[in-house]
């Protein structure tokens, strides 16, 4: 395996475990309130208890919804080609303004070898200005023209 593509492989198993972990924090979130949301088994609970019950299912129901969307997220990593390439697509790590970016989903800073990444998503109005492009080529956005630095 050459360097390119070990270090492509860094970047896409940490971005995979970035959301496996996010994932993991929103399931822990929804299951919490999910248990608080349940009354006991007395006869009898006051209002106090049953609306206490009721935010909590509302919180886990609020929950829910990062559950689905880092889901959502983990789908499209599994389901996106991250071979090593040399033209702008989802699976792409690209390098302009001195910044790395991961074209697949949107995400948080994160860094691989002392190196900070970023996912985009390719419904990101950056990555459709500059979809297609090769190492050397440049693109507008927001009123700057940028180079793309590198692609792999």
């Amino acid at each position: 395996m050459s360097d390119r593509a070990a270090l492509k492989k860094s970047v896409h198993d940490c971005l995979m475990s970035l959301e496996e972990s996010e994932l993991a924090t929103a399931i822990a979130h929804y299951e919490a309130f999910l248990q608080n949301s349940q009354l006991d088994a007395r006869e009898v609970h006051d209002k106090d208890d049953i609306v206490a019950s009721r935010e909590n299912a509302d919180l886990a129901a609020a929950f829910d919804t990062p559950v689905q969307t880092h889901h959502a997220k983990i789908d499209a990593i599994e389901n996106t080609d991250f071979s090593l390439m040399d033209v702008v697509g989802p699976g792409a790590v690209v390098k302009f303004g001195d910044r790395r970016f991961i074209v697949c989903i949107s995400t948080t800073r994160f860094d691989v070898g002392g190196v900070t990444y970023m996912g985009i998503s390719t419904q990101s109005p950056i990555y459709r200005a500059m979809a297609g492009l090769k190492a050397g080529e440049s693109f507008s956005f927001n009123g700057r023209d940028l180079e793309i630095q590198d692609v792999l």
